[in-house]
């Protein structure tokens, strides 16, 4: 099974926020450092991940934001 890049972001996301939670409500250590040193692997293949994703686009540095364009009148 395949997982997207963005897919990869939400697990991360969904593991770091699941430490988070652990912590908060007194887990026993070991649950958490585990859960911690899991969390930082997938972090790391994360930003592996999202740094070698296939991921092309038109837009440039000119463009900014959509919703707000440097330099050119908003379309009325």
């Amino acid at each position: 099974m395949k997982v997207s890049t963005m897919g990869s972001v939400a697990i991360t996301t969904i593991a770091l926020l699941l430490v988070t939670i652990m912590a908060a409500l007194d887990y026993p250590f070991n649950w958490v450092f585990y859960m911690t040193v899991l969390g930082q692997a997938l972090l790391i293949y994360m930003v592996y991940r999202v740094l070698v994703d296939d991921y092309k686009t038109d837009k440039t540095f000119e463009d900014f934001y959509e919703d707000h364009p440097i330099g050119k009148e908003p379309n009325q």
